[in-house]
């Protein structure tokens, strides 16, 4: 099992656009990758109103884990970089 702690990079948070790119680039990859904020459940990557309830904000960590290192990397870079921008 892979895993990734990274910050989130958008400047306002996984709200609704980072939360569609995201699970848009979930939905393509052959595993499932899932996010969870600290103390928080797991939620699929592939739902943009899962992601979205997270309510992560800019700056919070966000936890990525699935079974396919490169899959998880590439949801985890999408967590960081500002997708606002």
């Amino acid at each position: 099992m892979a895993k990734k702690v990274v910050a989130v990079g958008s400047s306002v948070g996984l709200h609704a656009r980072p939360a569609a790119t995201i699970s848009q680039e979930a939905a393509k990859l052959g595993s499932t990758v899932t996010l969870a904020t600290e103390g928080g459940d797991p939620i699929d990557a592939r739902s943009v109103l899962l992601i979205m309830t997270l309510g992560a904000g800019s700056g919070d960590y966000v936890t990525v884990e699935g079974d396919n290192e490169a899959d998880v990397q590439t949801i985890a870079d999408l967590v960081a970089k500002d997708l606002d921008a």
